[in-house]
C-alpha cells in the first residue's frame, strides 16, 4: 500500500471532521507532529507503566506510548475509532467507554493519558475524578490542551465546534488541584526555531496560513498552495519546544499531576 492510498484509507475510516488528528497526511501535519512532540516529551513518565490513554482518538498515541510502557489502554467513545485502533495498533488493548465512568477499578492504572481531550468534555471535574480513582497513590496524570489564551484569546466561547470549555495555564492548575491532585509540571509548548521561521514567512502565522486555506475551501475542493503545503509537510515534532517560560503565551498546556 503507497502512503498516499494509507493516508486516504485512513481519513475515510475516522471521517475527518476536524474533531481529531490523523497522521500521514500532508494537510493535518503540523497538528499531528505538534501533538506527537507533547506525547515524546510525556513518554519517559510510561517507561515501564500501566498506562490509560482515556480519549485515544486515531491510536498514533496509544502506539507510541506502548513502545515504552508495561501495556497500555486505549479507551475512545466512539466505535469506529475504536476498531480501527483495535486494528492498527495490535500492541495496545482498546476498550469503548464514555469518560465520564472509566470502566476499571479503583488504583489500577500508574498513568492516565490524556492528551487534547479535556477541552471537548462538559464534566472535565468529574473525568478528573475518575481518573483519580483509577490512578494508584503516586500515580500521574499526562494532560495536554490548549490554551485558551493563544487558541480562543478573544472569546469564552471556544471557537472549535467540538470544544466545550478551553483553560488558561492557572485555569488548568487550578482544576487539577480541586481533583486531588498536586500539579508536579506545567509547562507550555512553542514553536521551536523552524516554526517561527515559517510563521515569518507566512506574515506571522503558520497558523493563520491554513486557516486561510480551510475556511476558504468548497467542499471537495482542494486548494492548498504547492508551497504551503510542502512546508506543513516538512514539519517534525522537533520542530516544537515545551518548557515553563513565557506559559501565557505558549499554544498548549503540558501538565503532569500526580495522585496523592
Amino acid at each position: 500500500m503507497t502512503p498516499s492510498t494509507e493516508a486516504a484509507g485512513r481519513a475515510e475510516a475516522l471521517h475527518l471532521t476536524g474533531e481529531r488528528t490523523v497522521p500521514g497526511i500532508p494537510e493535518e501535519n503540523y497538528w499531528f507532529r505538534r501533538h506527537e512532540a507533547a506525547y515524546l516529551a510525556l513518554l519517559p513518565y510510561c517507561a515501564g507503566a500501566t498506562v490509560l490513554e482515556a480519549g485515544c482518538g486515531e491510536g498514533y498515541g496509544a502506539g507510541l506510548i506502548a513502545s515504552r510502557a508495561a501495556r497500555v489502554i486505549a479507551l475512545d467513545y466512539d466505535e469506529p475509532t475504536a476498531a480501527h485502533v483495535a486494528r492498527r495498533y495490535p500492541d495496545v488493548g482498546v476498550l469503548r467507554a464514555n469518560l465520564a465512568y472509566l470502566p476499571l477499578g479503583t488504583s489500577t492504572v500508574d498513568v492516565v493519558a490524556n492528551f487534547q481531550v479535556i477541552e471537548h468534555l462538559w464534566d472535565q471535574g468529574g473525568f478528573l475524578a475518575e481518573c483519580h480513582r483509577v490512578l494508584r497513590p503516586g500515580g500521574r496524570l499526562l494532560v495536554t490542551t490548549p490554551n485558551r489564551l493563544t487558541f480562543t484569546p478573544d472569546s469564552d466561547t471556544p471557537l472549535n465546534p467540538f470544544h466545550t470549555r478551553e483553560l488558561a495555564p492557572s485555569e488548568l492548575d487550578s482544576l487539577l488541584r480541586e481533583a486531588g491532585f498536586g500539579v508536579e509540571l506545567l509547562h507550555g509548548l512553542h514553536h521551536g526555531p523552524g516554526v517561527r521561521a515559517l510563521d515569518e514567512r507566512y506574515g506571522g502565522s503558520i497558523i493563520d496560513a491554513q486557516l486561510d486555506v480551510v475556511l476558504g475551501q468548497l467542499p471537495g475542493q482542494a486548494s492548498w498552495p504547492a508551497g504551503l503545503l510542502a512546508d506543513i509537510a516538512a514539519i517534525g515534532a522537533a520542530d516544537f519546544a515545551i518548557h515553563d517560560r513565557e506559559l501565557d503565551a505558549s499554544l498548549d498546556l503540558v501538565a503532569v499531576a500526580v495522585r496523592p
